[in-house]
């Protein structure tokens, strides 16, 4: 079936124009005379990277084309050897994740477990004499919460 190519022209977005004009960013490495990007430099590298880890679009970071492909190029060489990371570890500030409204947004029927109070590990171990190395595992008791308590110690 075919479309109408009048209904597919008017739901397009037209870009608003603001009158303003954005200052077109200059390439750091063409106005430095950088002949090679390094992927050993990684705090060069990081500049040209989100705070999420992903490469910066060349829009945003000002690069010229050949440039933002050494970047490019560098940045994933130097997340092979471990200079970089691949990603960025983030913290949520709400608790819960997608949907965490008022109920935990898990459906009907859903309760959540107790929690347990954690458990604290008491450790007992001998000097050792220094230079010298002990290999005997230690004998490790494990004090739960307040059921156990109450229990007493086997010693």
């Amino acid at each position: 079936m075919a479309r109408n190519n009048d209904r597919e022209r008017s739901t397009r977005r037209v870009p608003k124009d603001n009158g303003r004009r954005t200052k077109k960013k200059v390439c750091i490495f063409c106005k430095n005379r950088i002949e090679y990007v390094d992927y050993k430099d990684v705090n060069l590298l990081r500049k040209f990277m989100s705070d999420r880890g992903k490469i910066r679009s060349r829009r945003v970071s000002g690069n010229c084309a050949q440039h933002q492909r050494d970047v490019a190029t560098a940045i994933k060489l130097s997340r092979e050897l471990a200079l970089l990371p691949y990603t960025q570890r983030t913290t949520s500030e709400r608790p819960g994740g997608r949907g965490g409204g008022r109920g935990g947004g898990r459906g009907p029927g859903f309760s959540r477990p107790q929690e347990r109070p954690a458990a604290t590990a008491v450790v007992e171990s001998e000097a050792v004499p220094e230079g010298e190395v002990e290999l005997d595992l230690v004998a490790a008791e494990v004090v739960g919460g307040p059921e156990a308590a109450g229990s007493e110690n086997p010693e």
